[in-house]
């Protein structure tokens, strides 16, 4: 205490506080914490109560706040998204039916050089024709999409694990990825941004094959629009020939980005995971250390072996011991 607690002055001790005990002229008294404010309160009747149960462990004075579920980020394009091998699958089968679409065209052409083609057959064809270039075009933009959605999920993860956000916006990636002209360019510069930071060269050298094989479907597809304004009949009948090389040309277009999708993601074309290999330099000596077992010849050869070892004794003992030495080699 600091003060009197009756005429409330100051009490000041001669001695040091840090002062050992012999030199102390005071002492320190231990008094309850209410013993001021205590107040005689009238006794109560004792009240019976159970055992308290508890369904669960007790946590006494602490209060455990539930863990928030995490929740992942939502990936842009969802389904799509997630769907994108079924849709690279199915892009790259319309894009062969429209080639067998083409292919039949300019069979009919073929034939009506010398005979007249039934006007049935035609619309058939026609149709055939249409349905599925403008089917493969759509399934196109569909797929395009979804690889975008890819893309941007992979990108997020990719700077992610280094701790750091994409530098990119989803905007600058869509109008690199989705804009003609500008697309065939800034793809291939999206996918090697990622697979630099993963450090695959495998992957690496999947990004550039499918980049060329991409610049080179979309100066092909240029191509097979300025061919259509041709006049002449015969310029016309091998337009139809070269778009069927150019829906092929998207087929592998297709099957590639699905190989590269699988191939940053780790797996193969078939979606099963990679097993991965070493290549070590082998140190052991080429020519075994444990000498083979030879096949042991018949009887009368060992025996007439042995006589012949055993009875010139004019020979030289060198050549003998030799020989002795071959025998138990063998």
């Amino acid at each position: 205490m600091h003060w009197c607690p009756r005429c409330r002055g100051v009490l000041l001790s001669p001695a040091p506080i840090d002062a050992p005990a012999d030199r102390r002229n005071y002492r320190w008294v231990a008094r309850r914490p209410d013993q001021r404010a205590r107040r005689v309160q009238p006794a109560r009747p004792a009240v019976r109560t159970e055992t308290p149960r508890y369904a669960q462990p007790p946590r006494w004075g602490l209060i455990d706040p539930p863990a928030q579920a995490t929740t992942a980020p939502s990936r842009p394009f969802g389904r799509l998204t997630d769907s994108v091998t079924k849709l690279l699958v199915a892009t790259a089968v319309v894009f062969a039916v429209a080639t067998v679409a083409e292919l039949v065209r300019y069979l009919i052409l073929l034939r009506n050089r010398t005979r007249l083609i039934h006007p049935a057959v035609l619309f058939c064809s026609d149709a055939f024709v249409i349905g599925s270039a403008v089917l493969a075009l759509m399934l196109a933009l569909v797929t395009a999409v979804a690889v975008l959605g890819w893309l941007i999920e992979t990108r997020r993860v990719a700077y992610a694990e280094a701790g750091r956000r994409d530098p990119r916006s989803r905007p600058a990636l869509a109008l690199g990825c989705l804009v003609p002209v500008v697309n065939l360019l800034w793809p291939g510069i999206f996918l090697t941004e990622v697979v630099a930071r993963r450090g695959d060269p495998r992957a690496v050298r999947a990004v550039r094959i499918w980049w060329v094989t991409w610049a080179f479907g979309g100066i092909v597809t240029v191509a097979a629009l300025l061919w259509r304004t041709a006049d002449s009949l015969q310029a016309k009948a091998d337009g139809v020939m070269f778009t069927a090389f150019t829906d092929a040309v998207a087929v592998g277009v297709a099957l590639l980005t699905l190989w590269v999708l699988q191939t940053i993601d780790g797996h193969d074309l078939l979606g099963r995971g990679r097993i991965a290999r070493r290549w070590l330099i082998a140190v052991d000596p080429a020519v075994p250390v444990i000498e083979p077992v030879h096949p042991g010849g018949d009887r009368e050869a060992d025996t007439t072996r042995a006589e012949a070892i055993a009875t010139p004794a004019d020979e030289d003992d060198g050549a003998v011991d030799r020989e002795q030495e071959e025998v138990v080699a063998k």
